[in-house]
């Protein structure tokens, strides 16, 4: 089958992966080079690292949407297009372009968490169970037809990171699943239900601003959701203090929250209902520590994070 295959970050290396498996005719289309860290250095996107090593045709473009865009695609003239976070909307004309349609594999359980932060959104709503969906991919934001569905529990403590990994492993297992039934004609398309629909937005560095008048379990799941980035931060004498890790307790100080407090060698956030243990950050300017290595070289007892 010639499969173009839309995809950017790690998430969507074991799709690609899979497609490679399988045989399929490839060509991958991707978002272009960005500057990475405090040099700026330009960085190609993981999936076309993985196109180039295994010596598929890469296009990148700033909007496939574009003309140049569509004369890529319908140059290639693939019989089936796959996303997988993508990070572009697609156009009528784009979709219009295989003949078998485009499926998506989508890090949620469909029609919860369309959009662009499935997993962190997950993550930060304490949700307890998560998974992948592939879909037909529709005009819409993820509204299209589901296709196959796999589920997961998410760990009290799991980060997006590691569970991006892990649902990334799973939607490259119901992409093949789901393309076996595609082409032996037994595929079934279920329509979503709108009113069981919540919708995600892109993460920015504010979304990882941490308010402490919550309870303890929310910071956590901030804290979780947002690492490693946006990553979790909050003001500390007017600088940013980030937080990547955090452990619940049942530890609580009679103190305002946001209040740091230091007890037997450790560091606890006070939070609205208790505080949570800080186990490593780092301030401006500094790089990341445990929070017991930060505390030989100075002390937060008593500070306030805004």
């Amino acid at each position: 089958m010639r499969i173009a295959f839309l995809g950017t970050p790690e998430f969507a290396l074991p799709s690609l992966q899979t497609l490679i498996d399988r045989g399929d005719t490839l060509a991958v289309f991707t978002q272009p080079d960005r500057p990475v860290g405090r040099k700026a250095v330009l960085t190609p996107p993981p999936v076309k690292v993985l196109a180039f090593q295994r010596g598929i045709p890469v296009f990148q473009f700033e909007k496939i949407r574009r003309p140049e865009g569509l004369q890529a695609l319908e140059a290639f003239a693939p019989d089936l297009m796959v996303t997988a976070a993508f990070g572009q909307l697609l156009s009528a004309k784009n979709l219009a372009i295989p003949r078998l349609g485009t499926i998506n594999v989508h890090g949620s359980l469909l029609p919860r968490y369309r959009g662009a932060s499935p997993i962190q959104s997950a993550i930060i709503a304490g949700e307890s169970e998560t998974g992948v969906t592939t879909m037909m991919t529709d005009i819409g934001m993820d509204t299209g037809d589901m296709l196959l569905k796999a589920a997961t529990p998410i760990d009290p403590d799991e980060t997006y990171e590691q569970l991006s990994e892990r649902l990334a492993v799973i939607g490259a297992d119901l992409l093949l699943r789901t393309l076996d039934q595609l082409e032996s004609g037994t595929l079934v398309r279920t329509p979503q239900d709108p009113s069981e629909a919540t919708v995600c937005h892109m993460l920015t560095k504010e979304d990882g601003h941490i308010d402490c008048s919550h309870p303890a379990k929310s910071v956590h799941d901030l804290v979780r959701g947002t690492n490693p980035w946006p990553c979790a931060f909050g003001l500390l004498e007017g600088q940013p203090l980030k937080i990547f890790q955090t452990k619940r307790t049942d530890e609580s100080f009679p103190d305002p929250s946001g209040t740091f407090r230091e007890k037997n060698g450790k560091l606890y956030l006070c939070c609205a209902d208790r505080a949570l243990e800080i186990v490593s950050l780092q301030a401006s300017g500094k790089k990341r520590m445990d929070a017991v290595a930060f505390l030989r070289g100075c002390t937060l007892d008593g500070k306030q994070l805004c």
